[in-house]
This record gives C-alpha cells, sequence and structure tokens, in this order.
C-alpha cells in the first residue's frame, strides 16, 4: 500500500521584518544592557538604575545591588545580593525586611526572599549640576529673540543666552591657522 502523494506545498517561512531606518542609541541599549545584566543576575536591568528611588537615598549612599539569583526554573524567592560600605552592614541587616519588601513592590510579586550582604566599596552617587543662575535677559537679548516664532527653539536660545550671561569669564576667542 503506498501512500498518496500531498496537494499541499509548503510554504518558506516569512522573512523577519526589518526596520529599514536608522535606529537611534536609546533604542539599542536596552538590548545590550539587558543581555549583559542577564548574564550578571539581573532580570530586569531597571532596578540597578533605579536603586535610589526603590531603598532611598539614605540606604542607596552605602549599598548597591550586585545580583539576583533565584531557584533553578523560577523568577521568584530570589537572593538578592547587595554590596554594603563599610560598617553599615549591620544597619542593612536590621532593615533587610524593609529593602525586600520595597524591591518586591518594585517588581509587584515576591521576587526576593532573602537578601545576602557583601563587604565592599560603594560609589557615591553622582549629584546633579546645580541649575544656572537664572538672572534676567538683557534687553537687548530679550529683544532678538522675540522674532522667533517656534517656542522650543526659543526656550532653547534663552536658556544658552542665560547661560552665557551668568558666566563670570568672558569667552576665550582662539585663533585658528
Amino acid at each position: 500500500m503506498t501512500k498518496p502523494p500531498r496537494t499541499t506545498t509548503r510554504q518558506p517561512a516569512p522573512a523577519p521584518q526589518r526596520a529599514l531606518r536608522a535606529r537611534s542609541v536609546s533604542e539599542l541599549l536596552p538590548d545590550v544592557g539587558r543581555a549583559s545584566f542577564r548574564k550578571f543576575g539581573f532580570v530586569q536591568h531597571s532596578i540597578v538604575s533605579r536603586w535610589a528611588e526603590i531603598v532611598g537615598e539614605r540606604y542607596a549612599r552605602i549599598s548597591v545591588p550586585e545580583s539576583i539569583k533565584f531557584p533553578q526554573g523560577k523568577r521568584e524567592q530570589g537572593v538578592l545580593s547587595l554590596i554594603v560600605s563599610g560598617a553599615f552592614a549591620p544597619t542593612m541587616q536590621h532593615v533587610a525586611p524593609e529593602i525586600m519588601d520595597r524591591v518586591n513592590r518594585f517588581f509587584g510579586y515576591p521576587a526576593v526572599a532573602r537578601l545576602a550582604i557583601r563587604h565592599g566599596q560603594v560609589k557615591p552617587p553622582e549629584k546633579p549640576l546645580p541649575p544656572p543662575s537664572l538672572k534676567p535677559l538683557s534687553e537687548a537679548m530679550g529683544d532678538s529673540l522675540r522674532g522667533i516664532a517656534d517656542p522650543e527653539l526659543k526656550a532653547v536660545l534663552e536658556a544658552l543666552a542665560a547661560g552665557v550671561a551668568a558666566s563670570d569669564e568672558k569667552p576665550k576667542i582662539g585663533r585658528i591657522d
């Protein structure tokens, strides 16, 4: 007994859609960062970048997350490893339940069940630059910007003019040979 020949033919797999456009770096970085963060135990990289928001400035100054290790095949009840500076480890042990609660609230499910604390150096978070002084623009500068119709361009030029006016030094003009 022989089988009758197939009447349908196999369809070729559809080609992947390609974005035939230039992509900005901000679009590419989450993909690049995701692979490296997963390698070091972070399923969601935002826990590192938003650590100060999660635990507060006080604890962010003395600790930094190192990794989250989950039981095999699960994505909950993990161990969050923290690097803590100097003599603050006992303090972090006392507030461990609060930190676990905040991290779990951030994830939205019980992702962390334990904290593992390790001594190490913690870099202080970078302080944002103070805003430039808000001196009013000179009358001549304000008159020259009045004719600009685009509000966004006008705001940028006003900020630039305010920054130049706020600097005490005269601009240095170099010689081009």
